[in-house]
């Protein structure tokens, strides 16, 4: 059993926050910032993500694994089709890797290569339903394995998108695919959360809340303008405009949500674009 499912079911608050692999292939500096995390659980490595070409996550899983550090290897489905999908999730298998986010991932239409053929074989409730099969020790065709790999399957939910039934919808099927936990997209409303985990609590499934470190106004506007589920209220906004150091009052809405995260839901997964090292600052109890 994996460090981060040992954590959830022993009802620990979870962190988790991400990295990237790189666009090139020296790791040295990626690695570096996953050597200098504090307080986290274990470490999603993002695939491609916002359809952005960059190295296959699951060597960077494979050398977290090497390094000590848990990894939370993320596939997309718009990439792969369903061979390719089960190859990569018994490669990550031999190499250690243990915990998986599952994700549908952003139409190739709005990244770096707005021509590629997005595949979309699988959705990702179709995919928890693979990585089920293959740890009971058959493919996705019916055909046995020689040896059954072992994960602990995590997707992915909005809980500020509309309408919100839809979002619920889907969260229900996939808690009842067999997801051992969620992460969410980045919350900033509490009322908006306490109303979503009033939902998943009935599903019995850990949640993790997104919790993503504002820089300035600017990104705030850009992230309502051109991030689907995210909402940054105008309230915050403000406060960031005012602010003398829009960083610092980002850390402290991050600290904020942190709170209300304690509050309601099992963890958070801290998206600090850069800032990793503001982790214990945003973790910190009053």
């Amino acid at each position: 059993m994996s460090r981060l499912a040992q954590a959830l079911a022993a009802g620990e608050f979870v962190v988790t926050t991400e990295v990237a692999p790189p666009k090139g292939v020296d790791l040295s500096a990626v690695l570096e910032t996953a050597r200098q995390l504090r307080g986290v659980t274990a470490v999603n490595v993002t695939d491609n993500q916002g359809a952005n070409m960059r190295m296959t996550p699951l060597v960077l899983a494979g050398l977290l694994v090497r390094e000590g550090i848990e990894p939370i290897l993320q596939l997309t489905c718009r990439d792969r089709n369903r061979m390719a999908l089960q190859s990569d999730l018994l490669g990550a298998a031999a190499l250690g890797v243990e915990n998986v986010l599952l994700l549908s991932g952003d139409h190739a239409r709005f990244g770096d290569h707005p021509a590629a053929r997005s595949v979309f074989d699988l959705d990702s409730v179709q995919l928890l339903h693979g990585v089920a099969a293959l740890a009971r020790g058959e493919d996705l065709a019916g055909r046995p394995l020689t040896s059954a790999p072992r994960f602990f399957p995590g997707a992915a939910v909005t809980p500020e998108a509309e309408p919100f039934e839809l979002t619920l919808q889907k969260f229900r099927k996939k808690a009842a695919a067999g997801v051992g936990f969620f992460q969410t997209q980045a919350v900033f409303e509490s009322q908006r959360l306490e109303q979503f985990m009033a939902e998943a609590n009935r599903c019995e499934v850990p949640v993790l809340v997104g919790v993503l470190l504002l820089k300035s106004a600017r990104m705030a506007r850009f992230l309502n303008e051109r991030i689907p589920g995210v909402r940054v209220p105008q309230r915050l906004i403000e406060r960031l405009e005012q602010a003398e150091k829009p960083l610092e009052e980002g850390v402290a809405i991050a600290r904020e949500m942190v709170a209300e995260a304690r509050r309601l839901a099992q963890g958070v997964h801290l998206m600090t674009l850069g800032q990793e090292g503001r982790i214990p600052e945003i973790l910190a109890v009053d």
